[in-house]
C-alpha cells in the first residue's frame, strides 16, 4: 500500500535541491515536513543507500545532495522508497462462482499494471531539478 514515504523523500531531496551547497540537519529537515527526525533520519539512510544523498556527521554535518538534481527522475526517487504503486486487494478472497468474484482479482492487476506503467512515465519524465523548481 502507498505510504508517506515518497511524499517525505522528495520533500527532503527538494529541500537539499534548494540548498545545494548547504548540509541540513535532520531538525532542519524535519521542521519543514513537521514529522519527527527519527523518520527523516529513517528516510535519509535510505536515500543514502541508493547514492542519492551524502552525509557528514559533527557539529557542521548534515545531509546533502550527492547526485546532480537534474540527474535524477522522480522515478528513480519513487524506486528507492518502492517497486511499485499497490493499491491492493481485498482482505477477503472473492467468490469463485460470482462472475465477477471470480475474475475481480485479475482485471485488478491488469488495471493496476497499466496505473503502474503511466505513473511510471510520468515520474520519469520529470528530474528533481524540475520539481524543485516549482518552489
Amino acid at each position: 500500500m502507498i505510504s508517506g514515504k515518497f511524499a517525505i523523500s522528495i520533500h527532503i531531496l527538494t529541500l537539499l535541491a534548494k540548498f545545494p551547497d548547504e548540509y541540513l540537519s535532520s531538525e532542519f529537515i524535519a521542521s519543514s515536513i513537521n514529522l519527527n527526525p527519527v523518520l527523516v533520519r529513517k528516510e535519509i539512510a535510505n536515500l543514502k543507500k541508493n547514492h542519492i544523498v551524502m552525509s557528514k556527521e559533527g557539529k557542521n554535518g548534515g545531509t546533502k545532495l550527492n547526485i546532480s538534481p537534474s540527474k535524477v527522475t522522480l522515478k528513480q526517487i519513487f524506486e528507492s522508497t518502492f517497486e511499485e504503486i499497490s493499491l491492493g486487494f481485498s482482505k477477503n478472497e472473492p467468490n469463485p462462482k460470482c462472475p465477477v468474484g471470480k475474475e475481480i482479482n485479475q482485471n485488478l492487476s491488469t488495471l493496476y499494471t497499466t496505473l503502474n506503467d503511466s505513473v511510471m512515465k510520468q515520474l520519469e519524465a520529470t528530474t528533481l531539478e524540475e520539481f524543485a523548481n516549482k518552489f
